[in-house]
């Protein structure tokens, strides 16, 4: 990169700082020779059975962008919670509930991208719902849960980096 020309495809500037301290011990996420680190807000339980939190990823200088994370080569056509949203669910497999034939997983994001047409330009923080298997639900304490829905989150934003 020459000195002075910026990448318009990384925004750092306006960085969004990590949403707060992580509820449990932050993992840490390799991505392109980059260390970075996934964050998780405190849960919450909806009454209507849906486990709520917020996901992150950061660095040392704030919550990175989507673009951050995707494969060398560019980011595929289509937004990136169409991806992570599906190994997220693999990745949970047998732990979360299905109802009507589909499994009980919503993310969205926290900001959506400024371009609709470039949705990988935003903020790497979603919103998150579950809804648990009981029985399996049942025998993890809530930390425990934590972690593994956090260890999820970094394996599959670990493989939004792949082609």
């Amino acid at each position: 990169m020459l000195t002075g020309v910026a990448d318009p495809a990384r925004t750092d500037v306006g960085r969004l700082p990590a949403p707060g301290p992580s509820f449990i011990r932050e993992h840490d996420v390799l991505v392109h020779d980059r260390r970075l680190r996934a964050g998780m807000s405190r849960p919450s339980d909806a009454p209507d059975d849906w486990w709520l939190t917020l996901l992150w990823i950061a660095d040392d200088a704030g919550v990175v962008t989507f673009r951050d994370v995707a494969p060398r080569a560019g980011p595929p056509p289509e937004p990136p919670l169409a991806r992570l949203g599906p190994s997220l669910a693999g990745a949970l497999g047998g732990l979360i509930r299905e109802e009507d034939g589909r499994v009980a997983i919503r993310l969205s994001p926290v900001i959506a991208p400024d371009d609709p047409a470039r949705p990988w330009n935003c903020p790497l923080v979603v919103r998150a719902a579950f809804k648990w298997e009981p029985v399996r639900h049942a025998v993890l304490r809530p930390n425990e849960l934590a972690d593994t829905v956090l260890a999820a989150f970094r394996r599959s934003v670990e493989n939004l980096a792949r082609p």
